[in-house]
């Protein structure tokens, strides 16, 4: 099966990818994150992921735009649902580009995260199927998390610290926030 896969950074990819292609699967990507923040950031996951790209021989579209204001307007005044806006903002861009590549089916590397809400991407991605008509192609690939993690060491990829949006960046360093979700 030819699957389009979005990804969200050059770790992320290092596990499914391999599962896919493991199991027969022709696999090419699409790297659409307007979500990330500050640019400096966006450039370095960019950066990793041609990186990656180019070791494991992976045709991956970029769009090489950083889309904060598009990411802003989708989410200002809705902080409490951020992640679903972001996930089907990405991966409804995932599946038009899946089937103007002539692909049997997405499917997104957010499915490795232990970080990422599973089961609302998983949700997400059957309505858009629905939707579009392009079928979603499911996986859970955090089986494989450690592995991603260690291979992605060994190949000296640079990896990010944080979700990527503004809400995650600030979460992860404002120690106030900390505090209050423990």
């Amino acid at each position: 099966m030819t699957i389009f896969l979005h990804v969200c950074c050059g770790p992320c990819a290092v596990y499914p990818l391999q599962a896919l292609r493991d199991t027969g699967h022709s696999v090419s990507g699409l790297f659409y994150n307007p979500n990330i923040h500050p640019f400096q950031e966006f450039k370095r996951r960019l950066n990793a992921l041609e990186v990656f790209g180019q070791k494991t021989h992976f045709d991956v579209d970029y769009d090489r735009n950083y889309g904060l204001q598009g990411f802003l307007r989708e989410v200002v005044f809705n902080e409490t649902k951020r992640c679903q806006l972001c996930y089907a903002m990405r991966l409804k861009v995932t599946a038009q580009k899946a089937i103007e590549a002539k692909a049997e089916a997405f499917s997104t590397t957010l499915l490795y995260s232990r970080y990422q809400n599973h089961e609302q991407i998983k949700k997400i991605c059957e309505n858009i199927a629905e939707t579009t008509g392009i079928p979603f192609y499911y996986e859970d690939f955090r089986e494989g998390w450690q592995e991603g993690v260690d291979r992605s060491i060994e190949m000296e990829l640079y990896r990010q610290p944080y979700c990527g949006c503004i809400y995650s960046e600030q979460e992860r360093y404002d120690k106030s926030l900390r505090r209050k979700k423990s």
